[in-house]
């Protein structure tokens, strides 16, 4: 595909098929992404479609099965029947889906679910089955994205190459022997009539560039044509041909006249192809490296690793080293200090410190011991781990990000539509525009408009006028216009990804660039996340363990962080236990946004906030508002507990702010962005945390539907919308908002509800994302002003619009190589995102993660 008429000639054809639901087609990344009802269409049939409108295409993946699916190569197969005892005898494996064979190639297909079964049980049992004569590995890799793209870029170099070694002797030719007196008198001498030996020769060298070479540009205009379209390909037929027949005319006319002397451009249309070539070889390279995240992320996973046999203890009876593309789930893996990791798992045995920095951009190495979760595709820095697989292949968290990234760089963002707004009239224009100037040119020498001292001594008018056409409909080009938004957002993304800052797509940059205004959850963003309770003050006479037992009892069913807070300060009055047994909570109730209740040994239990006991009419003393106003002063949650209608203490959790928030929440003003906290928290704590880190406006005691409500009355006020949260209980606010960010997600990376996603839990990259997002649209509005600006400027310029004034004109050879330069500059100009460092005034903020035990 050359330009947006190309991108969106597919999706119309794709878009026409009965069956799809959505077609979306990418042009900086030649790849289209189809959701469609299997039971009206196939895979096969699409393919044809994206042929018959003239493309070639490979499948790359077919729906959500691809994720756990595996391709086998089984040796020794000679016969079907052979084929199908070892199908039945996978068959018979439970976890198994579906199944493919292909005789030919010797290749079994498999869908599984990794939970029940994997790649190394397959290959056991095929190897079992023939008692030794089949051998089964996993199939070498097909045709995957870069080896396509490096066959594209050999095939374009290769085309390149062989053009010169014809372009050469036609520009020598032309331009350079008919300065040396005797060799132009050799090529001046005539064969019949007045045709000479050089016409004839750059005849036939120039023929070979014209159909052979260049019969890409005659498929591909055919094929657009025939489709009701005209892209790149028709402009270059056109303009290669008009100058290639008219000296095929010229040269036939000297073969038959005694006296008519011609005048050929064979040159031009052999030095246009050329530089045509020259320069889709150069996009195509410049191309290739916009995607480097992708592959970059692709590369983090290790070939191979070291799978251990324990026995009932644990200990270690046998290891092997094993393809990384065998490990199952529930595996155990050794890691050696230096080593990557193979897939997602816990520690089970070990301690280290393991470098997380290219999946979730943080730099320094993070501690690991028995139980700690880690990722796959890190690398494992000091000493030795082994570590249980939880999650492998596709279900990993690299996979996840890489198919996350993927996805983004497919996604149009809005500010395309103009591009794919002005492909549709440009190539009919330009054609227009082109003939419009040939006419113009050539009527005025007729009627005699302009000296003819401005004819150059070679040509007469209608020569004249057919090279200033040819100019006009080569110098256009839609390639710029069509590259100069999905370049500079596979670039942006990209880099995002590399520094933990995860951008689903298109639109997400482009509303992100836009935001005046960011509403901040208060746990888990602002603050740690990691509540702890720091005073405890009963208001009754009571042994604090027999308090702690009855809390914990209720509080052990609840997932808030607030009530696993108060557990694990439970657990240090029963030290004499690792896991203490809580009495049992019967009629357990959780009370969203409130707290809960249940009875514990026979006595009713309410552990929660003020606004719980007020609707449970328990009576709350003078003591208890002062200890709470006291508590809520200091930043700290008040939880109270009644036990049996009456108040009997009152716990301070206190979640410390996290480092560097206040400075964040500054530079965010210097950005000219308003700041909200918005929490389901008391107001005093609500009220001391915004006052502490900067924040003037604050809503507190807002369940999850009052965030979004929130987010929905700024909107109302014009303001565009961030929503920054964890990603919990702060779905409907990010959905609501114009840009959804969930902060700290880690490994748990598929947060649907975010259009970003921060991997660390550090405010700056909040910072970093919409600083990025401005870099990349003013690139993309950058990449625009010189699509736009060059065809704006070049298209008179190379009608002869300086002509008059100054005697400069653009040969129709340089107007192409100025087509190519646009698209190759527009591509690199993209390229420059990739030096993206975040603003300098973060480096002064002294920002930084923190770890809490």
């Amino acid at each position: 595909m050359t330009c947006t008429s190309c991108s969106t000639t597919v999706e119309s054809a794709l878009q026409s098929l009965p069956g799809v639901q959505r077609a979306q087609v990418a042009l900086a990344t030649e790849e289209a992404e189809i959701r469609y009802d299997p039971n009206i269409l196939s895979s096969i049939q699409i393919l044809e479609a994206v042929e018959d409108s003239g493309f070639e295409a490979t499948l790359i993946s077919t729906s959500e099965e691809d994720r756990c699916k595996i391709h086998l190569q089984v040796d020794g197969v000679r016969t079907e029947s052979s084929m199908r005892i070892i199908g039945d005898s996978l068959q018979a494996l439970p976890g198994v889906q579906d199944m493919d064979f292909n005789l030919e190639l010797n290749k079994v297909s498999l869908s599984y679910q990794p939970d029940l079964t994997g790649p190394r049980n397959f290959i056991e049992v095929i190897e079992s089955t023939g008692s030794g004569r089949y051998k089964a590995k996993i199939f070498p890799e097909g045709t995957s994205r870069g080896s396509h793209r490096g066959e594209e870029i050999k095939k374009y170099y290769k085309s390149f190459l062989w053009s010169l070694v014809f372009t050469i002797p036609v520009f020598l030719l032309s331009m350079v022997f008919m300065y040396i007196p005797g060799i132009k008198h050799g090529l001046e001498t005539k064969i019949v009539n007045m045709l000479n030996i050089g016409e004839v020769l750059r005849w036939i060298l120039s023929t070979p560039v014209q159909f052979v070479i260049g019969r890409r540009f005659y498929v591909g205009a055919y094929k657009a044509l025939r489709h009701g379209s005209a892209n790149m390909d028709v402009l270059i037929a056109l303009g290669t041909n008009a100058a290639y027949f008219y000296s095929v005319y010229s040269v036939l006319r000297a073969a038959t006249s005694p006296n008519f002397e011609s005048t050929d451009f064979f040159e031009t249309s052999s030095m246009l192809i050329s530089f045509i070539l020259l320069g889709k070889y150069l996009e195509v390279l410049a191309k290739g490296k916009t995607s480097d995240a992708i592959e970059k992320l692709m590369d983090l996973a290790p070939e191979t690793a070291t799978l251990l046999t324990l026995d009932g203890e644990g200990n270690v009876l046998h290891e092997e080293e094993i393809d990384s593309r065998l490990i199952q789930k529930n595996d155990v893996m050794k890691i050696i200090p230096g080593a990557k990791l193979p897939c997602d798992g816990f520690v089970m045995w070990g301690q280290s410190h393991v470098n997380e920095s290219m999946i979730t951009g943080e730099s320094r190495p993070v501690g690991k011991r028995k139980g700690d979760l880690v990722i796959g595709g890190t690398v494992n820095t000091n000493g030795v781990l082994h570590i249980k697989a939880t999650k492998v292949g596709s279900e990993s968290a690299l996979a996840q990000i890489v198919r996350l990234v993927e996805s983004a760089q497919m996604a149009k963002a809005p500010v395309q539509k103009l591009a794919d707004r002005i492909s549709k009239f440009f190539v009919p224009l330009v054609i227009f525009l082109s003939f419009s100037t040939w006419l113009a040119w050539f009527l005025a020498g007729k009627l005699n408009r302009y000296p003819t001292s401005w004819i150059p001594s070679s040509m007469d008018s209608f020569q004249l006028a057919l090279q200033f056409g040819i100019s006009v409909m080569v110098i256009a080009c839609p390639c710029a216009l069509g590259l100069a938004t999905p370049t500079a957002v596979m670039v942006g993304t990209g880099v995002g990804a590399s520094q933990g800052v995860l951008i689903k797509g298109g639109h997400a940059l482009e509303s992100a660039h836009k935001v005046n205004c960011i509403v901040f959850d208060k746990t888990g963003t602002l603050t740690v996340g990691k509540p702890v309770v720091v005073n405890t003050r009963l208001l009754k006479n009571m042994v604090l363990t027999d308090f702690f037992e009855l809390v914990a009892a209720a509080e052990v069913n609840s997932e808030h962080p607030l009530a696993k807070a108060v557990v694990e300060h439970a657990k240090k009055f029963r030290q004499d236990e690792e896991n203490p047994v809580w009495p049992e909570a019967k009629e357990f109730e959780s009370i969203t946004g409130h707290g809960v209740k249940a009875l514990v040994r026979n006595r009713e239990v309410l552990v929660g906030n003020k606004s719980l006991m007020v609707d449970r009419d328990i009576n709350i003393s003078l003591d208890a508002e002062e200890i709470l106003a006291e508590t809520e002063g200091l930043a700290q949650t008040g939880i109270l507990v009644s036990i049996d209608k009456e108040l009997v203490g009152i716990l301070a959790i206190s979640d410390p702010l996290k480092p560097g928030a206040k400075e964040v929440i500054s530079f965010l003003k210097t950005m000219k962005i308003r700041s909200i906290v918005v929490t389901g928290d008391n107001w005093g704590t609500a009220n001391s945390i915004a006052k502490e880190v900067g924040i003037d406006t604050v809503i507190a005691e807002a369940k999850p539907e009052h965030k979004a409500e929130k987010v929905k009355e700024l909107q109302a006020a014009g303001n565009i919308v961030a929503m920054v949260g964890d990603g919990i209980n702060d779905s409907p606010a990010l959905v609501a908002a114009d840009v959804g960010m969930a902060i700290g997600a880690g490994t748990d990376i598929a947060v649907e509800a975010a259009d970003i996603v921060l991997m660390k839990s550090n405010l700056e990259d909040v910072i970093t994302a919409i600083d990025l997002s401005r870099k990349t649209f003013f690139r993309i509005r950058l990449n625009y002003i010189w699509a736009l600006g060059y065809n704006i400027m070049g298209i008179p310029i190379a009608a002869g619009v300086l002509f008059p004034g100054t005697r400069f004109r653009l040969p129709p050879w340089i107007a192409g190589a100025a087509m190519a330069a646009s698209s190759v500059s527009v591509v690199c100009s993209s390229l420059l995102l990739k030096n993206y460092k975040r603003p300098k005034q973060m480096d002064t903020l002294a920002i930084r993660g923190i770890t809490v035990e």
